[in-house]
């Protein structure tokens, strides 16, 4: 290998003593201060300081615009320290210039052009050279940034629209250009706060070669991608969101990567980010590589890109991809096509004590973020503490939930009464983790049909089943998270090629589901019944779920001087003077009703309230006499008043 020296341009003292025993003892989370490209000044001179982990190398150098590509002109060297670090400032070189990293492998070969993993910036694709960039941005939330534990609380509503950037809305008039980051800031904080959601989650912004793996195929785990403008663009849009209150989820994939020449497998020639073996380090779905968990480096480098969004980029939560296939060995694999763990288990030991390392550092340095898992198996205590055995995430998606719904909804109305525990089975579960409650770009995609054509029926019960389920949704426990253009009821399924058909809200049916999610989102900001007490039983009340011959639920969510009940119709045959067992005498107040004219309902309903009488059903000492339209959710609030001694 190469020897540094006390040249200046090897030795800046860019890395201190601390640094470099974190670095190897495995703790250092903050390495996108140190490694990468920083702009710096040395003995007076400006220019940037490259470093870059290559431990396998005999040497590196930089190559870029400022000195022809050419590997012979800016050799770097490596730190004595056993690091595997090379160091080089290049003066007179800062804010724009392009360059990779030229690798000859000391165990190979190889000779490799590399992307820097810990590029700030990088070109926008095809082109895959990194740009030196300083990620300064002055922020204009601080009045959010002060508040948003209580935003992003576990008792506080939590309504999330997922958005794909540049197929949300597209500039016609310019060869149906995406809009950049500032350009969809401007465009959609309007939009959220119409709506009501309380945040977005931006399906991932990382840099990724393959536009059509909608950025879940990472290369630049450091890097906005460049498709919609700088990382100062998205700064603006995250600002603008939070000065409107509006809270910014980001998805980040620490589950695999591509394989692309100029990425991060193979690195310096080795297996240095990914395992050797197959059987652990490439991934039969995507065709991507794994990272290999139990190296130390590759930890840092994760939790680095981890912490950075939060830091940098003010992210109020990570939604983790993928965590499945993290936690599970034999994910998608066939015998003899995966390797036990050391006791013989499924279990990938090394990434659960990666993923519980992820959570306890990040909450660690930003107690008031969210992380979120997507884990669609029954791995218990996901969203439980670290030190009470759980994985020590902060939320999970309901995946069953999920699927056993749409599943149900699929159906035609006449059969639905022989799966009514499709419907039921979901809420025995309820409260065994922090659920958000999921309807993502994942089911509207790959011939899944979008929720729209899901449903059954003609055009009126497609739009009367939509409206039903957003209702049901949103009266059963868990946070919400409803994907781009489901709002309005998308005909089309989601191509990432083209914006949402927006023109479909001149259809007074469309509009209608439209309406009806923005006064959801009011009512469940509004009712604490509706959200407060999302993970706890406390919160949930069964009235009647027996019905399975008119496919009707009952049920009720309760926070301490109000209970709301809820009431589902399945089918499209309205249930006249339905009695229904309630614990409470006197009013309740119809406060929503899907089946509304304006939401392009048939306007059935009950006149705004209903009174209870004493008259027992379903084990309640009174009842209320209720309207069920078809295909419908209806709210019904009750005010407790409670008594006071003298």
């Amino acid at each position: 290998m190469a020897e540094n020296t006390k040249n200046p341009k090897y030795n800046t003292g860019h890395f201190s003593d601390l640094d470099i025993y974190l670095f190897k003892k495995g703790s250092h989370f903050n390495l996108y201060q140190k490694l990468g490209a920083h702009i710096k000044t040395v003995d007076g001179v400006s220019g940037t300081n490259f470093a870059v982990w290559a431990p396998n190398a005999e040497s590196v150098s930089v190559i870029g615009d400022f000195n022809q590509w050419d590997s012979r002109s800016d050799p770097m060297g490596v730190r004595w320290d056993g690091t595997g670090i090379w160091e080089l400032f290049i003066p007179h070189i800062g804010t724009g210039s392009l360059y990779k990293y030229f690798i000859k492998s000391a165990l190979s070969d190889h000779e490799i052009i590399k992307a820097d993993p810990f590029a700030f910036y990088s070109e926008v694709p095809p082109g895959t050279a990194s740009i030196v960039w300083d990620p300064g941005y002055g922020w204009n939330d601080s009045k959010w940034m002060r508040s948003r534990k209580n935003k992003n609380a576990a008792d506080s509503p939590f309504s999330i629209y997922e958005i794909h950037p540049g197929s949300w809305r597209m500039k016609l008039e310019q060869d149906d250009r995406w809009l950049n980051y500032r350009e969809l800031a401007e465009y959609i904080v309007g939009y959220i706060k119409k709506m009501g959601f309380t945040h977005i989650e931006l399906m991932p912004v990382m840099e990724h070669p393959f536009y059509g793996s909608w950025g879940y195929q990472i290369t630049g785990y450091f890097a906005p991608t460049s498709r919609y403008g700088t990382p100062q663009d998205l700064m603006y849009l995250i600002d603008l969101m939070h000065q409107n209150d509006i809270g910014v989820i980001l998805d980040w994939v620490p589950s695999h990567f591509p394989d692309d020449p100029h990425g991060l497998g193979l690195f310096d020639g080795t297996c240095l980010y990914e395992h050797k073996d197959p059987r652990r380090g490439f991934h039969p779905d995507w065709k991507s590589l794994i990272f290999n968990y139990g190296r130390n480096e590759v930890k840092e480098f994760l939790l680095s890109s981890a912490l950075f969004w939060l830091d940098i980029y003010h992210a109020d939560g990570l939604r983790t991809d993928a965590v499945a296939s993290m936690l599970y060995l034999d994910y998608s694999r066939k015998a003899g096509q995966w390797e036990p763990n050391k006791y013989g288990g499924r279990e990938n030991l090394e990434a659960v004590e990666f993923i519980k390392l992820l959570n306890e550092t990040v909450y660690g340095k930003f107690p008031d973020i969210q992380t979120v898992a997507e884990e669609s198996t029954a791995w218990p205590s996901v969203t439980r503490p670290t030190y009470a055995g759980g994985l020590g995430f902060g939320k999970k998606w309901n995946m069953g939930w999920m699927n056993d719904t749409l599943k149900y909804f699929s159906r035609d109305p006449v059969y639905r009464k022989f799966h009514h525990n499709d419907l039921l089975f979901t809420f025995w579960y309820a409260f065994s983790e922090n659920y958000i409650l999921p309807l993502s770009h994942d089911e509207v995609v790959h011939g899944k049909k979008s929720l729209y054509e899901k449903m059954p029926g003609d055009r009126w019960q497609k739009l009367a089943n939509l409206r039903l389920l957003f209702s049901y949704m949103f009266g059963f426990p868990g946070k919400k998270l409803i994907f781009m253009g489901c709002e309005f009821g998308q005909v089309k399924e989601w191509d990432h090629e083209h914006e949402l058909e927006w023109y479909l809200l001149e259809d007074k049916g469309h509009l209608g589901i439209q309406n009806l999610l923005t006064d959801l989102n009011l009512i469940y900001s509004t009712e604490n019944a509706l959200y407060e007490n999302d993970y706890s039983s406390d919160c949930f009340e069964w009235i009647d779920f027996n019905d399975s011959k008119h496919s009707t639920i009952f049920f009720m969510r309760k926070k301490d001087d109000s209970v709301i009940l809820v009431a589902c119709n399945f089918t499209p045959s309205p249930r006249h003077s339905y009695r229904v067992g309630v614990p409470f005498n006197g009013i309740w107040k119809e406060i929503f009703n899907s089946d509304a004219e304006q939401y392009g309902g048939s306007g059935q309903g009950n006149f705004g309230q209903v009174k209870a009488k004493k008259v027992p059903a379903h084990d309640r000492p009174y009842s209320i006499t209720i309207t069920l339209p078809p295909l419908s959710v209806l709210f019904f609030k009750k005010i407790i008043r409670k008594r006071t001694g003298r």
